[in-house]
């Protein structure tokens, strides 16, 4: 007699079927190569059918296996929208919040967490640096803090400052350039990995190939090439007016590209108790820097060298 699936059995029929492999799905199950293959084997005994072929390379869903991960996904998708409801209805302001955010926003954001600390000494936080945008449907993390034009509809938040842009050169570059002729300029442009930014968008529309001397992956890296004299470089103005080793090229900030800086999270967390108190003190602490994210804070080293 077949005992009934449990979501737990789907759970793992889900993860070798995204991962393609036992080893995979048991990193994103946070168990063992072995938990896997033994759990995968007695699901397949239960139901009496394979679920996957097994290939040298990996593990490919049969037609049942196919049947069984669709069904999968459906049901995952009803537990996470549970979830949230749930911890929706929570009334207290306590518990873990994840809040995911770039890596240099995370900067600005590491001034005010002592602060949250004070404000709501129950809350728990867990901070994720990353420039990959964090999937808040699935839970992945309950506050994204992010650059953007304009966010996901499926998201509710706040826009908290405009974020401009200037181009930043250091100070012995541009001594040795003739810095008003930009086109004389070595600049330093983005990878493929941030081409979707409004950065890179910029460059591929005002600076002509040739023109680049090197390319990075990371807007620090952006910043640390242009401190080390390789160019100029677009940066926004949190993360340019702060580094002592630049200044700008003019002292204006950039008409485009232009950007603003959003909280967000999920609609179902929007009246979450934990969630409602860490925006409101996130929003207070990045709204005490909007001079520094509009460009209207240059640091006191790019003012003594214009």
């Amino acid at each position: 007699m077949h005992k009934q699936l449990a979501w737990d059995d789907l759970r793992v029929v889900l993860a070798v079927s995204r991962e393609g492999s036992l080893s995979g799905a048991a990193r994103r199950l946070g168990v063992t190569h072995s938990t896997v293959f033994r759990r995968l084997g007695a699901i397949e005994q239960n139901v009496g059918v394979r679920l996957f072929e097994r290939f040298r390379d990996g593990y490919a869903p049969t037609a049942a296996g196919e049947t069984a991960a669709a069904c999968a996904v459906r049901l995952e998708d009803e537990v996470l929208t549970l979830e949230r409801k749930l911890s929706g209805q929570d009334l207290r302001p306590s518990g873990t919040v994840r809040i995911t955010t770039t890596d240099t926003l995370g900067a600005v954001l590491m001034r005010h967490v002592a602060a949250m600390r004070v404000a709501h000494p129950d809350i728990q936080l867990e901070i994720a640096i990353s420039n990959a945008m964090a999937n808040l449907t699935r839970r992945e993390a309950d506050i994204a803090i992010r650059p953007t034009p304009a966010p996901s509809e499926l998201l509710v938040g706040r826009r908290v400052a405009d974020i401009a842009h200037a181009i930043y050169g250091s100070h012995a570059y541009l001594l040795r350039r003739d810095s008003k002729d930009l086109a004389a300029l070595d600049w330093i442009g983005l990878d493929d990995a941030l081409g979707s930014t409004v950065i890179a968008r910029w460059m591929h529309d005002n600076v002509r190939a040739p023109q680049i001397a090197c390319r990075v992956d990371a807007l620090p890296a952006l910043r640390e090439a242009a401190e080390a004299g390789l160019g100029v470089a677009v940066l926004p103005c949190y993360v340019g007016d702060v580094a002592a080793g630049l200044r700008r090229v003019t002292p204006k900030t950039l008409a485009e590209p232009r950007s603003a800086l959003w909280l967000l999270t999920h609609h179902d967390l929007r009246r979450t108790a934990r969630i409602r108190a860490t925006l409101d003190v996130l929003a207070e602490a990045f709204m005490s820097e909007r001079k520094l994210f509009e460009g209207r804070r240059a640091n006191s080293s790019a003012a003594r060298h214009r």
